[in-house]
């Protein structure tokens, strides 16, 4: 293929790394995604991703897969080679042991070990080195990474089906289905995305829901499932407890040992939280999933559980799907319950970043402005 100049080129080929990246969604956090293509004299002699969680890097998948000698090609990778030990050898000192001729990055490595010490290691090895090719594409697919690696806590993502009116069900609590059924599919597309889902007791106790990803056509990786829990009332033959099909975590201000060490004859893990007036600290379960490395929580919760994160200012996205339905009343729950706020001016302000018909419902994604 021929290419009017070398930036087409670079966008030719990071664009085809950037794809290749998606195939690892849902099996490598807390690791990024990252994909990488060899290209020698015109042409890809060499691709790969990284595929799970502690397996070889992109760059490895890719140099393995060339059954050429890749001595003097061009590597376009979606993120900065690792220059460390870690579960698998430096990828900065590989492609300088293969004398690569150039190195194409589209974003660099924020994580401390890493942080420009990869592409010092290329430079200072002779090899011509490019970075920031499709750079906002990359930051986009990798926004998990990037934010858990700067904060040491989850991105928090809450998601909700609402009725044009804001309800998410009527007032006998009726709540199947607002959204379509697209919209529902997606809804397990993001629970394989995301490394966690969090929802509220209120939710366990009404819908005894397993918290599954049913992705057609395709193997899914469920979610740690976790549960705000305030006075430890999950019941021990909910699913939650007993279905095994992923782990559960239950936060709770009740130190019940006798119930405690049931939930952990089911392997589930209980942590004793700091109590506010609403119930359990939420900043303090943020906060501790960092520690246990969950990088990303889909918050499927109620209007109570909403309202705790809104007002600790602990979510950081929002992804609404709204159906074309009005269903009214004022007994019928909102998105957001509690108090609500008594100013214009402390209101939680979003930055609406698409905005995507799926069938007849409209999905809203927003960033939190902090």
């Amino acid at each position: 293929m021929k290419f009017d100049s070398r930036y087409q080129e670079d966008n030719y080929y990071m664009k085809k790394a950037l794809e290749l990246a998606k195939l690892g969604i849902g099996a490598v956090n807390p690791n990024p995604l990252v994909g990488c293509i060899i290209v020698k004299d015109g042409k890809v002699i060499g691709e790969g991703y990284h595929m799970k969680f502690g397996g070889p890097h992109a760059e490895v998948n890719a140099i393995n897969s060339s059954k050429e000698d890749i001595e003097g090609a061009t590597v376009y990778v979606t993120l900065e080679p690792c220059s460390h030990f870690g579960k698998t050898p430096p990828c900065a000192d590989n492609l300088v042991r293969h004398k690569v001729k150039r190195v194409v990055i589209c974003n660099n490595d924020p994580n401390p070990l890493v942080a420009g010490n990869g592409i010092k290691k290329l430079q200072n090895a002779g090899i011509e080195v490019t970075t920031g090719i499709l750079e906002k594409e990359g930051l986009k697919l990798n926004e998990v990474f990037f934010h858990y690696i700067k904060n040491n806590k989850p991105l928090v993502i809450s998601k909700t089906a609402i009725s044009m009116d804001g309800k998410i069900a009527t007032k006998h609590m009726e709540s199947q289905w607002i959204s379509n059924e697209s919209c529902r599919e997606m809804t397990h597309e993001y629970r394989n995305k995301y490394m966690a889902i969090m929802v509220g007791i209120n939710t366990v106790l009404k819908d005894n829901p397993s918290l599954t990803s049913r992705i057609k056509n395709k193997k899914a990786r469920n979610p740690i499932r976790i549960v705000i829990d305030t006075n430890l009332k999950i019941p021990m033959n909910s699913n939650l407890v007993n279905d095994n099909k992923s782990k559960t975590i239950i936060f709770t201000c009740n130190n019940d040992l006798k119930k405690i060490n049931l939930l952990k004859e089911k392997d589930v893990d209980v942590h004793i939280c700091p109590k506010k007036e609403e119930g359990v600290d939420l900043n303090f379960v943020i906060e501790k999933l960092g520690e246990l490395k969950i990088d990303s929580v889909l918050v499927e919760g109620g209007a109570t559980l909403n309202d705790s994160l809104f007002r600790n200012n602990l979510v950081d996205k929002v992804k609404i799907f709204m159906a074309p339905k009005i269903i009214g009343g004022k007994d019928a729950p909102s998105f957001v319950s509690g108090c609500g706020i008594e100013k214009l001016s402390e209101a939680t302000k979003l930055e609406i970043k698409n905005t995507t018909m799926i069938d007849s419902d409209i999905l809203i994604e927003a960033d939190v402005i902090k």
